[in-house]
């Protein structure tokens, strides 16, 4: 068998309750003035309207209107005993029965990119971690049940190398369950594709950094110096996730620069026009394209269609009240501090996905929005840092200073992925 990493392509309450509480002042960093690699609010009104914004933030877990009415999802994938259940509003517990879902050496096809204690992490118990909503239960994931739900369909997430992270994580929620014998995987370009052979099912990933075009869509050799993005052409991908039953999309980090360069036309002509535009407008451009492809093309009475919302980096240790000039290097505690946002994360991007999901509800195509945001806006000790496969030769000056070359964006696995993966399992089995 090829290695994994061939098949992958790379190169109200405290969230925090049974060890490792730290009190920190309540804070929050909202979304004003211009878009650039960090979104930040500094309080210019008074202190009754900053309080109820801040309320009203807290209170829906990442502000605005991002969480939607749900129906309840309760014990035992029941709907009948906690009428209202926010599943992205609770606390994360510690719990070394139950988690982690798997052992990361016993995953078949786990990527070095999230093994980190295959690459030298000797804390484990960002392994874990449970996630506990706060009026009721997470189903208990059960890989035998997803399988048959999936029989003879196609579960495909599509975006960029955390919706990957997700992927690889649902892979190994099931691989166990599934004799060596009755399991593939197959990379064809941008799909990979996981099956298992008894249920006919297949767990897919596809790369699609931006979700339309761009020249970043190599799936390995895609780090270039300028970005550039079609935002009106999204066949060429779509086209490979067309007849899929569940379709799980995800699109932000690659956004994160203050422009973009737009490009109309093909990349092979030499009559393209190209423009800087400005995000988070050129965001909203994308994802009408993406928007209008799914109300053209989907069929309404057999896929499920979700979007994951960003996932948190934490670049920036003083935000959460550690030294300046630090990141999440030897971090192995959680963030405590409830209703803690970071400043990586763009309220107003959530905000062009909300109403691009409003718009696409009134015209009869249903897009449930995994709002990962918050729960993991908490989990600073959860990346990979230095204890991940490094692509690169590690230079002096960084080998000199770890913290230089942490990763601080993708997660370890078994870790917050999987808690991602629960939620998913919730909605596709009890929605």
């Amino acid at each position: 068998m090829a290695s994994t990493n061939q098949f992958l392509g790379f190169r109200n309450e405290s969230p925090v309750t049974g060890k490792g509480k730290v009190n920190m002042a309540k804070k929050l960093h909202m979304v004003a003035g211009t878009w650039g690699v960090r979104c930040t609010f500094h309080s210019l009104v008074g202190l009754l309207v900053a309080t109820l914004v801040v309320a009203a933030v807290y209170m829906t877990g990442e502000g605005g209107r991002w969480l939607e009415d749900r129906k309840s999802i309760c014990q035992n994938g029941g709907e009948s005993s906690c009428s209202g259940c926010n599943l992205f509003s609770g606390k994360w517990v510690f719990d070394n029965r139950s988690h982690p879902l798997y052992k990361e050496k016993q995953c078949t096809f786990m990527s070095d990119q999230l093994a980190c204690e295959k690459f030298g992490r000797q804390d484990l118990s960002y392994q874990n971690w449970r996630w506990q909503p706060h009026q009721c239960d997470l189903p208990r994931f059960n890989a035998t049940a997803l399988l048959e739900r999936l029989r003879g369909k196609r579960l495909v997430f599509v975006g960029d190398s955390l919706n990957r992270g997700q992927w690889v994580s649902m892979v190994c929620l099931v691989d166990s369950s599934i004799p060596p014998n009755l399991k593939s995987m197959h990379t064809n370009g941008s799909l990979t594709t996981f099956k298992a052979t008894e249920y006919n099912a297949t767990i897919e990933f596809y790369w699609a950094p931006m979700l339309v075009e761009s020249n970043s869509d190599d799936p390995v050799m895609h780090r270039l110096p300028e970005r550039v993005v079609r935002v009106q052409a999204i066949e060429k991908h779509a086209r490979h996730w067309t007849d899929a039953d569940i379709l799980v999309f995800n699109t932000y980090l690659w956004w994160r620069r203050s422009k973009m360069k737009v490009l109309w036309g093909s990349f092979e002509s030499p009559d393209g026009i190209y423009k800087d535009v400005e995000m988070v407008r050129v965001y909203e451009m994308a994802l009408k394209t993406w928007s209008d492809w799914l109300e053209v093309h989907v069929n309404r009475s057999k896929t499920q269609l979700f979007f994951v919302s960003m996932s948190p980096t934490h670049q920036r240790a003083e935000e959460w009240g550690a030294a300046e000039g630090q990141n999440c290097y030897s971090e192995t505690e959680l963030i405590s501090q409830e209703g803690y946002w970071g400043n990586g994360s763009c309220l107003k991007m959530m905000g062009v996905v909300d109403d691009t999901i409003d718009r696409l509800k009134k015209r009869g195509v249903n897009v449930k929005v995994l709002n990962i945001t918050q729960l993991s806006e908490y989990r600073k000790e959860g990346h990979p840092s230095i204890y991940r496969k490094q692509w690169e030769p590690l230079t002096e000056d960084q080998l000199s200073d770890p913290k230089s070359y942490a990763d601080c964006i993708h997660w370890c696995l078994p870790g917050v992925p999987d808690v991602w993966n629960e939620l998913l399992y919730a909605y596709i089995l009890h929605y």
